[in-house]
């Protein structure tokens, strides 16, 4: 069965690159377990244009506008990155979105699918439809061995993209407190979200008997809660991914003692 799956990933690839076809179909091996599960993914081609910025084998800017501070360049984002133009960015609601990009109609183009998470925003990429602004690592990914810095010498490149679940091969969320916060005011950063990687909405629970209270998106992926009266921990979050309309609950994530500016794991993840 595996020897047939390869097989056809094989054909259904080099039937994508010669034809260039919008609908193709990605398999990702590491879902594959030894119960034989597989995950298939159908994705959705379509145009935009693309860049890079920062150093050449960097990762962008330091967390850039969705505020993900350097996690940019550690596993497991791992410097593969990018600023996306406005039509994506969606003043913030994008950010933490998984994509494939891949260049075909240059020389030094591999056509290689190359995996990217949404970290930033490019407000002036508004030539295209559609515009990634990449990380020097993840531009020069796209390139033939040896070909990365002459891609990204190449300027402008015209690139397909389509949206992919994120998958952090096993990471839970992980919530980190913004410096700002305090008894009477929470706000909190989200990270490592799977499956749509963004959200819609954000609850905040605490150990009074209020329920849940909505809390307002910031600025990226930073939630606030202008609470009003002194929270109680330990401190429950519930999440509602913006696409799918999955709600996870992290219970009691933040605990008794919590303070600004650490990271917070819970248990939870949506794959």
């Amino acid at each position: 069965m595996a020897t047939s799956l390869r097989s056809t990933l094989f054909l259904v690839t080099m039937f994508c690159r010669l034809f260039e076809e919008y609908y193709c179909f990605a398999y990702n091996y590491n879902h594959f377990n030894s119960s034989s599960q597989r995950s298939r993914i159908a994705t959705n081609w379509y145009y935009a244009g693309a860049t890079w910025y920062g150093g050449p084998d960097g990762f962008g800017s330091d967390g850039g506008s969705c505020g993900y501070r350097d996690i940019v360049s550690r596993p497991p984002f791992s410097s593969m990155v990018t600023a996306v133009g406005p039509s994506l960015y969606q003043s913030g609601k994008e950010c933490g979105a998984c994509f494939l990009v891949k260049c075909t109609r240059h020389k030094f183009c591999s056509g290689k699918l190359v995996r990217v998470v949404i970290t930033d925003s490019c407000p002036g990429c508004v030539s295209d439809s559609a515009h990634f602004d990449l990380s020097g690592t993840a531009f020069g990914a796209m390139a033939l061995p040896g070909q990365a810095q002459n891609l990204r010498n190449a300027g402008v490149l015209q690139i397909k993209f389509a949206r992919v679940p994120c998958n952090y091969l096993g990471k839970t969320i992980e919530f980190y407190v913004d410096q700002g916060s305090n008894p009477y005011y929470f706000a909190v950063l989200v990270q490592y979200e799977e499956g749509d990687g963004d959200l819609g909405y954000v609850e905040l629970k605490d150990s009074s008997k209020k329920g849940w209270r909505a809390m307002q998106r910031s600025w990226g992926a930073v939630w606030k809660l202008d609470a009003g009266s002194k929270l109680q921990p330990p401190l429950s979050i519930r999440m509602i991914s913006r696409h799918s309309g999955h709600a996870l609950v992290a219970k009691n994530v933040i605990p008794n003692g919590w303070q600004p500016g650490a990271t917070y794991r819970s248990l939870v993840n949506y794959l």
